[in-house]
Order: C-alpha cells, then sequence, then structure tokens
C-alpha cells in the first residue's frame, strides 16, 4: 500500500488546453491536448487522510521521496492511452451498449432475452453509436444470487456464438464472473471479458485466460451481489479501491505481458450514495496507473437518491449528468442503456469543450 497519491485536477479543454501544454502551463490528460490540466491534488494517508492541491510548476519544490512518486504518476497520466481493439482510439469517447440477457436484471430484465429481441436491440444499438456491445447472462443487481454456468451459457450462447459473424467490427464484451463462459467467449472471438468480481469469484479464472490476448476490465466490487450493499465500509473509498487496483495490476495480473486492461470503480457495486459520489468526484485519481477507465452510472440508485421525487424508470436526465461530469475528468468508456441519446449528449457536450 503506497502513502502518496497523485489526481490530477483544475482541467481545461479545447484550444485554452492547446495553448497552456504549448506554454508548460499545462499538461496533456492521457496525451491528449484537447484536455490540460494545470494542477495535482497529493492524497496521502497515515494516521489520517491528507490532501493538498499544487501546481504542476511546484513540484520541483517537493520532498525528493514524495516527488519521485508523484513524477512516475505524472508519466502515467500524460501518457498516451493504447487503441482498444484495431480501430478504436480513444482521443473519442467510446460507448458500451448493454444486452442483459436476463430475466431479473434491475431495469431490463425480460426485455431482451429471445433470440430475435435481442439482435434486434443490438443492431440499435449500433446504429445508435455504440462502440462496444457488453453481453450478460447473469444479474448482478443488488440482492441478486448466482446462477448455475448451464443457466448463463444457455442465456448467452446464441448471440455470442453469431455476433462476430455478423458484426465483425463492432468489439464483443462479455460480462461473466465464470472462467468457462469466459473461455467459451474468448473461443469465438469476445474482445473483452468484463468481471464484475475483479476477477476474484472464480479462482481460476486469471489462470485460463492468461494466453488469450483479450482486454480484461478490472471491476471493483466490495462483496457479493447478494449482500453488496449490506452497509458498505471503506477506510477511505477511493483510495481503498485504487489501492485494490494496484495490488490486481502488480500482483494477480504482473505476468500478463498485453497489458490490456481497463479500470472500472464499480459504481453502486458496495458503495452507498457517500462512496459512489466521491468516487465520481475525483475519478481522475485512476488516471495515474495508466489505463482506459470505464464507468457505469446508466439507472443507478444513486441516481434516485438525489432526485428523490424526480426519479424515473428511465433516469436519463442524471445517467447524462454523470457522464459528462466524468467526461470532463477524462473517462474513456461509459457503459450505458440509452446509447442513442448519451451519444448525442457526449457529441454536443465534446463540441462545446473544445471551442
Amino acid at each position: 500500500m503506497r502513502k502518496y497519491y497523485t489526481r490530477a485536477c483544475n482541467f481545461y479543454y479545447g484550444k485554452q488546453a492547446k495553448n497552456l501544454i504549448k506554454k508548460k502551463f499545462g499538461l496533456p490528460l492521457c496525451g491528449l491536448h484537447t484536455t490540460a490540466f494545470t494542477k495535482i491534488e497529493i492524497l496521502s494517508r497515515d494516521k489520517k487522510f491528507k490532501s493538498k492541491v499544487i501546481k504542476i510548476q511546484e513540484i520541483k519544490n517537493l520532498r525528493l521521496d514524495i516527488k519521485k512518486i508523484i513524477q512516475k504518476d505524472i508519466k502515467r497520466i500524460v501518457s498516451r492511452r493504447k487503441k482498444i481493439g484495431k480501430s478504436l482510439d480513444l482521443k473519442h469517447p467510446l460507448i458500451m451498449g448493454i444486452l442483459n440477457l436476463t430475466p431479473d436484471s434491475f431495469s431490463d430484465g425480460g426485455l431482451y432475452n429471445n433470440k430475435n429481441k435481442s439482435f434486434l436491440h443490438v443492431e440499435k444499438m449500433i446504429k445508435d453509436g455504440a462502440n462496444i456491445i457488453d453481453v450478460g447472462g447473469e444479474s448482478t443487481r443488488p440482492g441478486s444470487k448466482q446462477i448455475s454456468y448451464l443457466d448463463e451459457w444457455s442465456r448467452i450462447k446464441t448471440v455470442i456464438e453469431k455476433f462476430k459473424k455478423k458484426y465483425s467490427k463492432i468489439l464483443l464484451s462479455v460480462d461473466t464472473r465464470k472462467s468457462d463462459i469466459m473461455l467459451n467467449s474468448i473461443k469465438n472471438k469476445a474482445d473483452v471479458i468484463n468481471d464484475v468480481s475483479g476477477f476474484n469469484y472464480d479462482n481460476d479464472a486469471i489462470k485460463k485466460i492468461k494466453k488469450y490476448k483479450v482486454y480484461k476490465v478490472l471491476h471493483h466490487m466490495q462483496g457479493t451481489p447478494n449482500t453488496m450493499q449490506i452497509n458498505p465500509k471503506y477506510k477511505n473509498v477511493l483510495l481503498d479501491i485504487y489501492d485494490f487496483f494496484e495490488k490486481k495490476l502488480n500482483k494477480d495480473f504482473k505476468e500478463f505481458k498485453d497489458k490490456k486492461f481497463i479500470l472500472d470503480p464499480g459504481i453502486g457495486f458496495g458503495k452507498n450514495l457517500k462512496h459512489n459520489l466521491i468516487l465520481m468526484n475525483k475519478i481522475s485519481l485512476f488516471h495515474s496507473l495508466g489505463f482506459p477507465l470505464l464507468i457505469g452510472t446508466s439507472r443507478k440508485r444513486f441516481i434516485s437518491q438525489i432526485s428523490g421525487k424526480f426519479d424515473n424508470k428511465e433516469r436519463l436526465g442524471g445517467t447524462m449528468a454523470s457522464i459528462l461530469f466524468t467526461l470532463s475528468q477524462g473517462v474513456q468508456i461509459f457503459r450505458v442503456h440509452n446509447v442513442e441519446e448519451v451519444k448525442q449528449g457526449v457529441l454536443v457536450y465534446k463540441k462545446l469543450l473544445n471551442q
């Protein structure tokens, strides 16, 4: 566990960002000159949590041991992220469309779990602007219970086996915790494995997929779907999840040479409202790990907790607000239900930012 952490902050965009970078008053976030940061927040914990915001020009004045840590973090923060697949450049936000082939997912259970409806929905999401389709056969909503491998595979088998034959240029992501489902999906040319357990549920998962060069979404969840919302607790939610990612990358995945990782802090997975808000408010901390960031806020419960009597089933307004806020901090991938509306909102917001 490290003592000091580095969060990029005080962002600028478009022409202003380019000008600040050119004059060396700012640094490019993830290698993109359309987003600059001029300050960093140094977070630390010893007996208590501490925070200090400084200008990037002040880094040279730090104590030597702290400066070495910060400089290593800065190097990762400003590094250009590699393409996802052969063509998805992360200088543009990516939309991951959700296809739940379950009878009991929290917002769309039972809507698409037959062959015709599932492919019609896939086609619509692709037409609406999805770059990645995330297919799941097991609900991980709060309170849900696990199902067998056979039940899960039977729900997604047809879509997984036919997907890349029909949509060769669209990335296929499979939302599963089970290693045999992962292997079946990889054999059918899946591009991404999205395990909400952070590869903790199935002890064989890491070993079995090690030789395959697929992208791995390293997702954080406290507990299990059945227990995760029963009084979740952290010493410091932001730093605890950072430590989780860093330990996984440096220990469990240290022998993976491909470095194809995507980080997802797991909004709503073992977090209360305060935890979720802290994570979204300071999500740029995770850029110092050097990998693309994914966030899934679509239709999540925190929206209703904030909006109260103005809540509705789609929760599109709250979803869009959280996406645009985290987009402004450099998050690159958004997992959503309403692809068309989110795509429209992102395009308009990016255009306004980059003037």
